[in-house]
């Protein structure tokens, strides 16, 4: 049963809201002003809030403004009463992040669709979207279903890019959001002398290409396939629109495509800190993550993308691969790197066993 909170200092119409949801089988919880507003909400992580605008002690504007600066109830959906109908009020609410707006008086059934409707669009959102075509092609089309975005385009076919082709270059204009749908991907900073640095590597159901976007700035990297890739590019614009449309919205993507970061900041840790026998097992942890499909199976990773996500010489990767070789934790077959002693990998990795 989904839980209603209810915020309203006029006792007559918060039990009268109450009394229609409750008929429409739905729980309620009832605060006769702001601040218990939102007390309960945090306790009772409430389903939707309905709020009155004008009332005592905290009016419903400071209620919106709270709640969404709190992690756990930032995303529930918000609906204001009020008995004006001002477009100032209109814009100032919707501006806050309210999801609907209801002016009184209202009857039951606007009442009862503008639940019904908000929380169709949150159920839609809470679904589980894989990271593959037919994931971002599902997400897109629920999002349009629910939020009336007819200009999005609700089918992207993805593009064959060749082994070693450039998708973007540092100081390229972001004109797309990027899905690798099969093949490898990396991303590389260069300095002055043209020595290399990869940021991250993706495989089929990874995002990348968006910090510049979202930063409004040039690339900082440039892009290029390991070998041949099939990747979707979905254009700056459309991205834009999923984003500004719902912040329901916005925080569903932006999860989707967030699964690098931390990834990217251990690595920043890493280079500053770890030794290269350690950033060596890191890489090749990362890589046996990204590319492994089995425990036996061997990789096939060139000694300067290697060395280049270890960020060191191409001469000290492979000495400390030899190394590696000779204690049996590794094995190498026709180039390719075969893992034979994951757990002793992880330790190397590890302060406390650093040489």
């Amino acid at each position: 049963m989904k839980k209603i909170l209810i915020i309203e200092d006029n006792n007559e119409i918060r039990e009268n809201i109450s009394e229609i949801l409750e008929l429409a089988d739905y729980k309620t919880i009832l605060a006769e002003n702001g601040k218990v507003g939102v007390d309960l909400a945090v306790k009772e992580k409430p389903d939707l809030i309905i709020c009155d605008i004008m009332m005592p002690e905290l009016d419903g504007y400071g209620v919106l403004h709270i709640l969404s600066k709190k992690e756990a109830t930032a995303s529930i959906p918000f609906i204001f009463l009020t008995a004006k109908a001002e477009k100032a009020d209109l814009r100032k609410g919707m501006g806050l992040g309210a999801d609907d707006y209801l002016t009184k008086p209202f009857d039951d059934t606007e009442l009862l669709d503008s639940i019904e409707s908000r929380l169709r669009k949150v159920d839609a959102l809470k679904k589980d979207y894989s990271n593959s075509p037919e994931g971002v092609n599902k997400f897109i089309k629920d999002v349009k279903k629910h939020h009336n975005l007819e200009s999005l385009t609700s089918s992207y076919e993805p593009r064959l890019f060749k082994k070693k082709n450039e998708i973007f270059r540092n100081g390229d204009y972001p004109n797309h959001l990027y899905l690798v749908v099969s093949g490898k991907v990396k991303t590389i900073k260069s300095n002055e002398d043209g020595k290399e640095l990869i940021t991250g590597i993706y495989a089929a159901g990874d995002f990348f290409g968006y910090e510049a976007m979202l930063e409004e700035i040039k690339h900082e990297d440039s892009a290029e396939t390991i070998e041949d890739s099939s990747i979707i590019q979905i254009p700056k614009t459309e991205f834009f629109d999923l984003l500004y449309t719902n912040r329901d919205v916005a925080q569903r993507f932006i999860q989707m495509l967030s699964k690098n970061v931390v990834d990217r900041e251990q690595q920043l840790i890493d280079l500053a800190y770890n030794s290269v026998r350690q950033r060596t097992a890191g890489a090749l942890l990362k890589i046996f993550e990204k590319f492994g499909s089995e425990a036996n199976e061997p990789i096939k990773v060139s000694r300067d993308d290697l060395s280049n996500m270890v960020g060191t010489a191409t001469e000290s990767v492979i000495r400390v691969l030899s190394d590696l070789k000779d204690e049996k934790i590794i094995e190498i077959q026709s180039g390719k790197i075969l893992i034979k002693e994951i757990e002793k990998l992880e330790q190397i990795q590890k302060w406390h066993v650093a040489r």
